[in-house]
Formats: structure tokens, sequence, C-alpha cells
């Protein structure tokens, strides 16, 4: 039997924008437009209406006057699947931050359009990706709203970390991962691991995101700090750092595309 079609909403503040990807959508029968809106706080009033028909995935800009795409997802009580739009790349990799389904640059062209809906096609209701049960996304969200409104404040460049009594000071450029062991989390800086207050979801949050990466449950990594990548024939990925020991760190499976995309490879 074959499975019903995706009903999707389309958020952008242009009305060329959102004709446009309208008529690309058009060809595909895997997908019905169950709406559309220009104003992110209507998109909003009306993703949250009971009456309204369940919808299954998002195409929403990420760049709007008066609610941005981040903020609108923050709102939002049930995490639709997302395909985000944007003409600003740098906010595109925001975009993967919170593993969307994929992101389309505008203006949108036919090809990135088929690759983004075969991804959908992987995920059918009632079937969710992990990321949609996070219960940290809509922090996470709120986070990237307000960064993108220019509110947050410089990204620290030095990290606290305490002995006794002691309190010492270790510059972020010197950092070439944090780890979490035994309920405790390390700053590794010239071989030595540094004792710091702070998980690893803390670090995630307060760290510069273009130098700072998770790639793992466990493990926070100074992509500066990396050397090579490294892929087995079971297709396990690992990174090998510029340190002396030439550490080896695992990269989960899930943090793989993220990876790519910040290395460029």
């Amino acid at each position: 039997m074959e499975a019903p079609p995706l009903h999707a909403y389309l958020v952008d503040d242009e009305p060329l924008a959102i004709e446009r990807l309208t008529r690309l959508l058009a060809k595909y029968d895997s997908l019905r437009i169950a709406g559309s809106a220009t104003d992110p706080a209507q998109a909003l009033e009306c993703l949250s209406a009971t009456a309204h028909p369940p919808v299954d995935v998002l195409f929403l800009d990420i760049q709007m006057p008066g609610m941005n795409g981040f903020e609108l997802l923050s709102r939002l009580s049930v995490q639709p699947l997302v395909v985000f739009t944007t003409a600003y790349d740098q906010y595109a990799l925001r975009a993967f931050e919170v593993n969307s389904i994929d992101y389309l640059l505008k203006p949108i062209d036919a090809e990135q359009l088929e690759r983004a809906v075969a991804k959908l096609g992987r995920f059918r209701p009632p079937a969710k990706p992990d990321w949609q049960r996070n219960p940290e996304l809509p922090g996470l969200l709120r986070e990237m709203a307000e960064a993108l409104h220019g509110q947050r404040a410089d990204y620290p460049r030095r990290i606290a970390s305490r002995v006794g009594e002691r309190i010492s000071f270790l510059d972020l450029d010197a950092v070439t991962h944090f780890t979490a062991r035994d309920k405790l989390t390390y700053a590794v800086a010239n071989g030595r691991e540094h004792c710091v207050d702070q998980t690893i979801a803390d670090l995630e949050r307060k760290l510069d995101p273009a130098t700072f990466l998770r790639i793992h449950r466990a493990i926070l990594v100074n992509l500066n700090a990396v050397q090579e990548v490294k892929v087995s024939i079971a297709g396990k990925v690992a990174i090998s750092l510029k340190d002396a020991r030439r550490t080896q760190l695992p990269v989960a499976r899930e943090r793989v595309r993220l990876l790519r995309t910040r290395m460029d490879f």
C-alpha cells in the first residue's frame, strides 16, 4: 500500500519565495501543502490551533522580521520535521546544529529540493528522528533565536578549572577537547586533563559553535585541533588530533553529518 502524503506547511516572509516553493513542490505526490504564511506570528497561531490538520513537515525560513525561524520552532509544543530555507549560509549551519532534515539555500533549485524530499521519505509518521524527542531542544532553539537577534554575549576565551581551593584559567585556544567521565568533565590542554565544573551540554551551549563541536555524548572537540578524520571499513568515524599523542576520538553516528558539514569533507 502506498504511503499517504506528508502534510507540508510553508513559512517565508517573501511571498515570491512561497509561490516558487509551492510551484516546485507541486510535482511531488508524496507531499501535500496544508497551508502557508508570510507572517511567522500567523503561522504560529495556525500551527498551534487544534482545529488545524496536523503538519508533518515545515519548510521554514530562518531570518524573518519580528520572529525568526528558530523562535517559531521554540514556541511549538509539537515539533514537525523541518526543512530550513535561507539565503544565509551561516544560518544554515545553525540549522544543522538542531539536526533539521535538510536546509535549502535560496534561490531554491529543483535539485536541492529533490534531495530534501528524498530525505523526508525516510521519515513517516508516527516515526520521528531522535532529535525531536530531545528535552534540551526548546532551550537550544531559544538560544539560537536570541543569537540571531544579536542578544547573545561574546563567547568566552578562557575557562576556569578548580583543584581544591585553587582556581586556574585555561585559554580555550589551547584546549583540544572536553571529555566527560565518571560524572566529571575535563578540559584537555597540552596533553593534560583539567577538571571543569560544567557538563558537556553546558559547554556546548556556552562556547563558540564555530570552534567547538559535540561529536559524541561525552566529547566536545575544538575543530582547530583536528588533524584528520578516519572512516573504517565498517563505516565508523573517528578523528585524530594534532596533539603529541595523536589522540583518537570517536564520532557518534548521528554526529557524522554535522562534522562533514563543518569541516567540508
